[in-house]
This record gives structure tokens, sequence and C-alpha cells, in this order.
């Protein structure tokens, strides 16, 4: 069993229990800061597309999604942390590689690596989205630096992104430990509580001058059907999907067994997020809220002060973005390398400086030509939420515990198992199939 999976076993940073005292990089990360780096992932772009699943759902209905959600991430991930203690394996690669051979092992890497690089592409494209415009329906959206200086050369998509790329993105990803990233990740966290609190200040002053839209509590069949109501659940799955970087953050905690509080208390932190900018984002816009509720800010305000909210809560966006970028690029380098360099006698990634920064500058490379050349990948992204992003964080995890290679699992849990991928499979399966009706009606 041993040489069936030494392959699987290399992490991107030592175990404590092999680290030696002269390890330039030791294990000393912090609870708080792994709360941080999770409540970021989670928190990432789809928070934007939070208020038009309340629209499709009704409050109440949403509010239970969210909290259903969050309730079964916490319970694979719980599943996973129990079988890397039980196993030998630090990556999530490996740990699947225990139970399904070098063939589950390959699975996760090309999800992950499918995912984050999607992921990271939208990024980039939001960013130049609201730095630069775009085109929605047919209207032009100008962006904030075209309202502000005009169009020129440098306030080009090309130009901006570049800049956005290298002054704040470069200087994060090349950090080599997760836990360093924690006080970009709170910074991003404080950007995402910054739009919560502008939007509710702004639903609460129009319902207090009675200007707020009237929403539904629940779904309205006579706008929606029953198989609609499936399309909002990939969004909440990708919103809650930080499965990815469970290993590498649980690996540089002191004490490896804070990482369930730390996940937990992220997804109260996530859920509290998800809740209050769906709530008050559908109050403030009612039926005209968009796909992106950024599109709904962008349009012109009667007052010079409601531009210069509407402006801080674009900016804000921008750069609680550009800081979630560099969390979900360490999950997709860690993976590319695992893919590349599988060799027992490689380094770890973070302790081979050639290695480590020339991988580092090829993905970020990549990431922006493609943003730049291809402006809208939308139709591929909201596919990821009911494939990769489903398998990453309830498939993969639940078929572990039913394949059981450690006798861990009780009763229980395979049958909590088994309902977490049907549920996943069959809500997924659902909601691709309404999306492409939708997409081939229209």
């Amino acid at each position: 069993m041993s040489n069936s999976t030494s392959e699987y076993v290399t992490p991107l940073l030592p175990q404590n229990s092999e680290t030696p005292q002269h390890d330039p990089i030791p294990q000393n990360g912090s609870i708080s800061g792994a709360v941080f780096n999770i409540s970021t992932t989670m928190v990432g772009a789809g928070i934007m597309s939070i208020p038009a699943t309340m629209k499709v759902l009704g409050i109440i209905p949403g509010l239970i999604v969210i909290v259903l959600v969050a309730v079964i991430t916490d319970l694979t991930v719980e599943f996973m942390l129990r079988c890397t203690s039980s196993g030998k394996a630090v990556t999530y690669a490996g740990m699947v590689g225990e139970s399904f051979g070098w063939g589950g092992s390959l699975a996760v890497k090309i999800c992950v690596i499918t995912t984050n690089l999607g992921v990271l592409i939208v990024y980039l494209i939001i960013l130049g989205d609201v730095l630069c415009g775009n085109e929605y329906e047919g209207t032009i959206h100008l962006g904030i630096l075209q309202q502000w200086f005009g169009i020129h050369w440098w306030t080009s998509r090309t130009f901006a992104l570049l800049i956005v790329a290298l002054v704040i993105m470069l200087p994060l990803v090349m950090l080599r430990r997760v836990d360093s990233l924690k006080y970009s990740s709170a910074l991003s966290i404080l950007l995402a509580l910054v739009f919560v609190v502008i939007c509710s200040s702004m639903a609460v002053t129009a319902l207090s001058s009675g200007k707020t839209q009237s929403v539904r509590i629940f779904p309205d069949f006579s706008q929606v059907t029953a198989l609609d109501l499936f399309t909002t659940v990939p969004i909440f799955v990708t919103g809650f999907g930080f499965h990815v970087n469970v290993h590498p953050i649980r690996a540089e905690l002191v004490k490896p067994t804070d990482m369930s509080s730390a996940v937990r208390i992220s997804l109260l932190i996530s859920v509290a997020i998800y809740f209050a900018i769906g709530f008050f984002g559908y109050l403030l816009f009612g039926d005209s809220i968009m796909p992106d509720v950024l599109v709904n800010f962008d349009q012109n305000s009667d007052s010079s002060f409601g531009r210069w909210l509407d402006n801080v809560i674009r900016l804000s966006y921008a750069l609680h973005l550009a800081l979630v970028f560099p969390i979900m690029n360490y999950s997709l380098r860690a993976n590319i390398d695992e893919l590349l360099f599988t060799k027992k006698n490689k380094a770890p990634l973070a302790l081979d400086t050639p290695r480590f920064v020339s991988l580092t500058l090829v993905l970020l490379a990549f990431t922006y030509l493609v943003a730049v050349a291809i402006p809208n990948v939308w139709y591929f992204f909201q596919f990821l939420g009911s494939t990769t992003i489903v398998c990453l964080s309830f498939i993969f995890p639940a078929a572990i515990i039913l394949r059981d290679m450690h006798g861990i699992s009780k009763t229980r849990d395979k049958v909590m198992a088994i309902v977490v991928i049907i549920l996943a499979v069959g809500t997924s399966g659902i909601a691709i199939w309404t999306n492409l009706n939708g997409s081939s009606a229209d």
C-alpha cells in the first residue's frame, strides 16, 4: 500500500511531525489566520449573485438553502479532516488517492485546476469590468477609471489589469505560506463588510422613506418554475466551496485539531454575510435586481452622494476580489505542482525557489492574458458550480467515507454520505438541465 500511495503524500509544506527544527518555514499558523483565509475563500465573487437568488427563492427559502449548504459543507469538511488524520496523505488529491488510487488522485487535481483557474480568470474579468467597463445586454457601462479620467490607453482593460496584477497580486502570490495571507484575507473580509454596511444602510434609508421595492417571502410560481429553484443551488455551493484549501491551511496550524473550530467560525461569518447581502440587496432593488448586483449599483444615481456611494461599493468589491485571488491561487499552484512534480525526492514547493517562482509567474501571466483576450467566460463559469465544485465540495468527501479505507466510518456517517451524494447529484443534474434548456430557449 505504501508504494501505491507514495506519490500522493508530498505536501506543499512539511508536516509538523516531519519538520526539522531548522526548517525556514515552521508550522505556526494561528486559528484566527485560518478563519480569515477560509472566510475569504467563501466570500469571493459569489456574494454579488446572492441577492438575485432571493428574487427566485424568496427570503425564507433563501435563508434555509444558505443554512443547509453551510451544514452540508461542515459535514463534508469534517469527513475530510477525519480521513486526513487517519491516513498518511497531507493533500486533497493524496487523501482521495489513498481510497481510489491514481485515478481518484488525478480526478481531484483536474477538478481543482479547472475550478480555480476558471475562478481566477473570472476574478480578473470582474476587476476589468469594474475598472474599465463592459457591455451588459446591449448597454455599455463605463468603468470607474473611464468615468473619472475619460477613455485613454491607460484606462483600458489591458493596462489597468496589468497594474493590478503587478502591484497588488504579485507580491501576495509570492508569499510561500498560506498563513501569511491572513492579513490580506482579513482586509478582504473587511471590504465585504463595507459592502454589507453600505447596502443595508441604503436599504434602511429607502425603507424609512417608503422607497424600497416589494420583496417575496416565498417563491412566486407565476414567474418561476420549481426547476428554476434548483439553479440557485450551484451559486451557494460555489460560495461555500473552500474544500481545496482545507489541507494547506490545516498543514500550517500549530494544532491541526483547531481546523474544525476555524471552519465553523468561518461558516457562521459567511452565512451572516450572505444572508445580509441577499436580504438588503433584494430589499433595495426588488425585481429589478440583476444576476450581478454590481450592475444595479452601476446605474446613474440622482445625487452626487449616491454616485460617490456607488463608486465606493464598486471599488471596495474590486479590491476585495484582488485580495481573494492569492488564496485561490495558492491551492491551484499546489495542485499543478503535485501533478507535474510527483517524485518523492522533490523538495516541497515552498522550499524550491526556482520551481516556486517560475510556476507562480506562469500562472499569474496566464490568467492575465486569458482575462484580457476572452473578457466573457460566464457561460463556462456558471457550470462549474454544478460540476467540478460539487465534486470537490460534496461528492469526493462523501465517497471516501463510503470507501472507508481507514475503518473510521460509522453507519450514520455512511448514511449521511449517501444522502449528500444523492442531493449533490440530483440538484446539480436538475440545475444543468434547466440552464441548458434556458440557454437553448434563449
